[in-house]
């Protein structure tokens, strides 16, 4: 009976191992048939894609570079003669800096002028000379300055102050309008060479047309060209230089303005301080 029970034992175990195999091996099958189907598809997906790109390449039209405005610049700047355009590109230039010199410092020298005033006022109205003049000195700018020399000679006489703040403006505003003219010369300077380069390019067209011995249009077309170009540059840098100079313009007289505001302002206070005293 035993040994009945322990064959039968040992049959059941080798069932068991043997189903275990065999499940095992279903379980190997079935993952290696997966792999392949993903294998498969992921080919098919690459295939697809692959098609799909040189499909949009080949439809994909050639987009060719254009140049941009400057490209166009340089161009018509080589065609106008370079000589010639390069002396109206310097007068460009250098009008361009003296209008910025002339914004930065006329936006340095520009104040609120209300403010300055009724502090100065203040101290005067309190007696206190020395704490205006500071305040004088510790403010930039034309208004300032000139009442600074307007305290200075309070104690001198309202005649005599006034005479010291008009005098000391008259400086101030030359200031102002320190480098103007040649802002000015520039802008007088860019037609005149863009003229002188269609002078010259005539002249070309004429010498060309008497070497050829006839009358071309396409000998004449030349040497016009190479006139209007410079025409046309010298007057767009006389225009942009134009409309700096009445830009600066309105800022000298916008601070002049203010420094005549400022005097009488300065002469009443000084009158109510000697009066005071």
């Amino acid at each position: 009976m035993k040994k009945l029970f322990a064959i039968v034992a040992m049959m059941g175990v080798f069932a068991f191992g043997m189903t275990q195999s065999m499940m095992a091996q279903d379980a190997a099958a079935a993952v290696a048939a997966d792999t392949a189907v993903v294998d498969s598809a992921a080919v098919d997906t690459a295939a697809v894609d692959t098609a799909v790109v040189e499909e949009v390449v080949e439809e994909a039209p050639i987009v060719e570079e254009e140049g941009g405005i400057h490209k166009e610049l340089k161009t018509k700047f080589i065609e106008g003669d370079a000589g010639f355009m390069s002396l109206v590109a310097i007068a460009l230039v250098l009008g361009l800096a003296f209008c910025i010199e002339r914004i930065i410092y006329l936006s340095l020298a520009e104040i609120n002028v209300k403010k300055l005033l009724a502090a100065l006022e203040e101290k005067l109205s309190k007696g206190d000379i020395e704490g205006a003049k500071t305040i004088c000195r510790n403010t930039r700018g034309p208004v300032a300055s000139i009442c600074y020399q307007g305290l200075m000679r309070i104690d001198e006489g309202i005649e005599n102050v006034e005479r010291s703040v008009v005098a000391y403006g008259s400086v101030q505003s030359s200031y102002l309008e320190q480098g103007c003219s040649w802002i000015t010369l520039f802008i007088a300077m860019a037609p005149s060479l863009g003229f002188l380069g269609t002078v010259i390019g005539m002249v070309m067209a004429f010498d060309q047309i008497q070497q050829a011995g006839d009358i071309s249009p396409t000998i004449v077309a030349g040497g016009m060209k190479v006139a209007l170009i410079t025409t046309i540059f010298g007057i767009v840098v006389a225009l942009v230089l134009q409309i700096f100079y009445n830009y600066i313009l309105s800022k000298i007289e916008n601070i002049t303005s203010n420094m005549e505001e400022a005097t009488i302002s300065l002469l009443d206070m000084c009158m109510k301080y000697n009066l005071k005293k």
